[in-house]
C-alpha cells in the first residue's frame, strides 16, 4: 500500500508504533521471572504493571490534546524518549540487582520508577503518530492508512513476548557483569535511541491539522479492535455516556472480556514456573512459546475466522465468551506445558472473537454523529481492563493457583447468559474490515 509523497515517513511512523508496543510487552513477558529472581511478591510484580497502565490511561488523552497545540513531531519525540529512558533505567537497575550492587527491595523500587516513566510519557507518541498520518493522507486514503498503522501497535504486542527469550543474555565478556533478564530492557532501549534519532532527523515540521486519538495501553493479549481508528476519523457531535442504553450491554461485555483476558494473561508466567517446577530464568522460553501460541490464536480469530464467517457482534460475543470460559478452565486445571498452551490458545481464540464483537456492537448501536464518542469509550474500556485486571489476577493466583482462571471462566459464563438476554434484537454484520483493524 502506497500513500502519496509519504512512503518513508509512514515507514518510520509504523516502526515507532511497533517498537513502543514490542519493547513494552517484551518486558512484561519476563516480569514474572524477574519478580521471582528478585524474591518480590507476585502481587508486587503485577502492581508494577498496573501502575504503568494507570499512568498511560491518564496521560494518553492529555498528550493527544497537547499534540494539537505543541506539535505532533515534538510529541512523537517525547513519547519515544520516554520509552527509551524508561527501558534503559529498568535495564540498568535490574542489572545492578542481578550483580548484587543493589538489594532486592532497592532494585524493585528503582524498577517501578522506570516503569512509571514509560506510562507517563510513552503515551505521547501514538496519538501524534496518528495525527501526522491523518494529516498527510486524503480522506479516501485515511482510514486504510490509519488501520495499517494501528496494525503495527497490535503486531508489537505479539512480537514482544515472542522475541523476549532471545534477548536474555549472559556476560558480555568473560568476568564481566551478568545481563541476564535485563537483556530485553537494554535491547529495547538501544532500539529506542536509534528510532528517536531517525524521528528527529526524518519527521518534517509540516504536520497538517488532523487529530489523533488516545491509544490503549500496549499489553500482552491486548490486541486492538480498531476503535482508535474510528475515534481519529469520526466527526463527533454527540457525546455518549458509558452506560447509555444503546451501548450499555456492549460496554459491560467489553469490561468483562478485558478483565478476564488481563487476569489470565499476566498470571501465565507464574503458572508456568510453578506447574513446571523450573527456575525463573528457565521459564522464559516456555512462557514466550505459550504467549506466542495465544497471539497466533487471537490473530486466527481476528484476521481469519471473523472475515470468513461474517458473524454478527452478538454471535461473536457469545462464541467468544463460551470459548474463553472453556479455555480458562483448561489452563487452570492443566498440569503440563502442552495443557497450558492448548488451554491458553482456546482462551485467546475466544477473546479474539469477543473483543471485535463488543467494539462493533457498540458502534452499530449509535448513529454516525456519535461514532467518535463511542470509539473513545471503547478505547478507554480496553485500557482500563489492564489497570486492575493484572493485579486482581495475580492476587487471586497467590490465594490458589487455579483461582484467576476459574474466576475468569465464571465471569465469562455469566457474560454468556447476560449477552444472550441483553443483546437480543436486530443486529448488523460486523462492519467490513473490522476483523483486520488493529489499534
Amino acid at each position: 500500500m502506497r500513500f502519496r509523497h509519504f512512503d518513508r515517513t509512514f515507514g518510520l511512523l509504523f516502526t515507532v508504533m511497533l517498537v513502543i508496543a514490542a519493547g513494552n510487552t517484551a518486558l512484561q513477558s519476563v516480569l514474572p521471572a524477574l519478580g521471582r529472581s528478585l524474591h518480590a511478591p507476585d502481587s508486587a510484580v503485577a502492581a508494577v504493571f498496573s501502575v504503568s497502565a494507570l499512568l498511560w490511561v491518564i496521560a494518553a488523552p492529555f498528550w493527544a490534546n497537547r499534540s494539537d497545540r505543541h506539535g505532533r513531531r515534538a510529541m512523537v519525540l517525547v513519547g519515544v524518549a520516554g520509552f527509551t529512558v524508561s527501558l534503559g533505567l529498568c535495564g540498568l537497575c535490574l542489572a545492578m540487582g542481578i550483580n548484587g550492587l543493589l538489594g532486592p527491595a532497592a532494585t524493585f523500587i528503582a524498577f517501578i520508577l522506570g516503569r512509571m516513566l514509560y506510562g507517563a510519557f510513552g503515551a505521547a507518541a501514538p496519538p501524534a503518530v496518528q495525527a501526522i498520518v491523518a494529516g498527510r493522507t486524503s480522506r479516501e486514503e485515511r482510514t486504510g492508512a490509519l488501520t495499517l498503522l494501528a496494525s503495527a501497535f497490535g503486531l508489537g504486542t505479539i512480537l514482544g513476548p515472542a522475541i523476549a527469550p532471545l534477548l536474555v543474555m549472559g556476560r558480555l565478556w568473560p568476568g564481566g557483569p551478568m545481563i541476564g533478564l535485563a537483556g530485553p530492557a537494554f535491547a529495547a532501549s538501544a532500539v529506542g535511541v536509534v528510532i528517536w534519532i531517525a524521528a528527529a532527523r526524518g519527521l518534517s515540521k509540516d504536520e497538517g491539522n488532523a487529530h489523533g486519538a488516545a491509544a490503549s495501553y500496549p499489553s500482552i493479549g491486548g490486541q486492538g479492535t480498531g476503535a482508535t481508528v474510528t475515534a481519529a476519523t469520526a466527526e463527533t457531535s454527540e457525546n455518549v455516556r458509558y452506560f447509555d442504553p444503546r451501548i450499555r450491554a456492549w460496554i459491560i461485555a467489553g469490561l468483562i472480556v478485558g478483565h478476564a483476558q488481563a487476569m489470565t494473561g499476566q498470571a501465565i508466567g507464574f503458572l508456568i514456573i510453578d506447574r513446571m517446577h523450573v527456575a525463573p530464568i528457565d521459564a522464559i522460553h516456555p512462557t514466550g512459546l505459550v504467549l506466542m501460541i495465544g497471539a497466533g490464536s487471537s490473530l486466527l480469530a481476528q484476521w481469519g475466522l471473523i472475515p470468513m464467517l461474517d458473524l454478527k457482534p452478538r454471535a461473536l460475543i457469545l462464541a467468544g465468551a463460551a470459548l474463553g470460559a472453556l479455555g480458562c478452565v483448561a489452563v487452570g486445571t492443566a498440569t503440563s506445558l502442552y495443557g497450558i498452551a492448548l488451554g491458553y490458545a482456546v482462551t485467546a481464540l475466544g477473546m479474539g472473537l469477543a473483543r471485535p464483537g463488543f467494539t462493533a456492537g457498540a458502534s452499530l448501536g449509535v448513529g454516525p454523529e456519535a461514532q467518535g464518542s463511542v470509539a473513545g469509550k471503547v478505547t478507554s474500556v480496553n485500557g482500563a481492563a489492564f489497570v486492575l485486571g493484572p493485579s486482581l489476577g495475580v492476587g487471586l493466583y497467590e490465594l490458589w493457583r487455579p483461582l484467576p482462571y476459574l474466576t475468569a471462566a465464571g465471569w465469562l459464563g455469566c457474560l454468556l447468559v447476560y449477552a444472550w438476554v441483553a443483546t437480543r434484537g436486530p443486529s448488523s454484520p460486523l462492519p467490513e474490515g473490522e476483523g483486520d483493524r488493529r489499534r
